[in-house]
């Protein structure tokens, strides 16, 4: 019998049906894995050509920061380039206790425990607290590692309406009142940029005793004291059992980490599969993001500077005439409508020297895609007016204003 070569393999039926990717490239419009040849900065290399980065998580403006790239230097030198092995095993550091330390500080809460990434951390949190008989509910547009980690879990997998308490309360009511409960919610939303209503969700988590979770990746370094989140904004820290973030954004590095009482992370220390069968962050990693929060809480002008560019940005977009949706943070979606017209805006705009992030189906509702925008504390005035310039120009090509 002929060995089979794949082609034909039941399993790979999708794979060979699959054309999104391949019609994209074709009409010239494939927006992603985008090459970049320089750091990560308001203004970046792409296919030998400066243009202005107006897609990336850098909100602080960190990581190209000298301070940030000589710390990681110096923990290459003394620790080498990685821990070959988990936290729960060998893979445990002295900087890892300090970043942890200084975390559990900045947040509010008597401690805190790094993963490797922020997804997994999600992934750890929710797939170890929620069990068989637990519920687990959340805001429909949170991201995508809360909704695998609920997959994750034993528990029963609940959605509520975006930002809607009322939904969320039916939700609740249907839950059994004995049963574990757990609520996690994203801080600020990724994709609109809208910030959770973080006062209404601590009084029904008290009223159907349920433990609440704050997603805070995209809250960090941008509200709240010194950057320190959206409980922080609120003031009500106390009332957050778990709040989780990530160092990919403000922090200039690669991680994540949740932030609670010290009972629930040394429950997680043992029972997180996605941090005991991970191998730790790399030293660097750990010693840029020292660096960073050294640096956010030393500079707050960072944060204001960053409000006054966000401002700035949004108030010209909606003076042109585009929908920003109901964005109250950096990151600011500009709603075109078809996914093709996005893409086309998307690629116009880079032809003029601006990158921005395409969001289509079925990352947003259909005939609903937008242009993802953010900013970074370190974007000029000059930047922000010709970013400007460009939308008005491509935004009248394409008829979105």
């Amino acid at each position: 019998m002929d060995k089979d070569d794949g082609n034909s393999l039941p399993l790979m039926k999708k794979v060979r049906e699959y054309k999104v990717a391949e019609r994209s490239r074709e009409a010239g419009l494939y927006p992603y894995f985008r090459p970049i040849s320089s750091a990560q900065d308001t203004v970046v290399q792409l296919n030998g050509r400066s243009v202005i980065m107006l897609g990336s998580n850098s909100y602080l403006g960190l990581t190209n920061n000298p301070e940030v790239k000589e710390a990681a230097r110096k923990a290459i030198a003394k620790y080498g380039s990685g821990c070959a092995g988990s936290r729960f095993l060998n893979g445990t550091l002295d900087i890892h206790l300090e970043l942890e330390e200084e975390l559990a500080d900045l947040i509010g809460k008597e401690a805190a425990l790094i993963f490797s990434t922020g997804f997994q951390t999600n992934l750890g949190i929710i797939s170890a607290l929620v069990c068989k008989g637990d519920y687990v509910i959340t805001d429909k547009e949170d991201h995508a590692s809360i909704v695998d980690g609920c997959r994750l879990s034993h528990g029963k997998f609940v959605r509520f309406a975006h930002n809607d308490i009322d939904s969320l309360e039916s939700r609740l009511q249907d839950c059994g009142p004995d049963a574990g409960k757990l609520i996690a919610v994203d801080g600020v939303f990724s994709m609109g940029g809208d910030i959770c209503d973080l006062p209404a969700l601590t009084e029904l988590a008290a009223k159907y005793r349920a433990a609440l979770m704050v997603d805070d990746a995209h809250a960090i370094g941008v509200i709240g004291k010194n950057g320190s989140g959206t409980a922080s904004h609120f003031g009500l820290t106390d009332k957050v059992d778990i709040i989780m973030g990530t160092f990919s954004k403000s922090l200039a590095s690669l991680g994540g980490f949740a932030a609670a009482d010290a009972i629930v992370i040394d429950y997680l220390k043992h029972n997180a599969r996605s941090l005991i069968f991970s191998a730790s962050i790399t030293p660097a990693n750990a010693a840029a993001v020292l660096a960073a929060l050294h640096i956010m809480k030393r500079e707050p002008e960072r944060i204001e500077r960053l409000w006054h560019n966000t401002r700035r940005l949004r108030n010209g977009l909606e003076q042109l005439g585009f929908d920003t949706g109901a964005s109250e943070t950096p990151i600011i979606p500009v709603h075109v409508g078809k996914p093709e017209t996005c893409f086309r805006f998307c690629k116009r705009l880079e032809e003029e020297g601006i990158f921005v992030n395409p969001v289509v189906p079925p990352a947003v509702a259909p005939n609903q895609a937008l242009l993802r925008v953010s900013l970074m504390a370190t974007h000029t005035d000059r930047q922000i007016d010709v970013a400007l310039e460009c939308f008005e120009k491509v935004g009248g090509e394409l008829g979105v204003i």
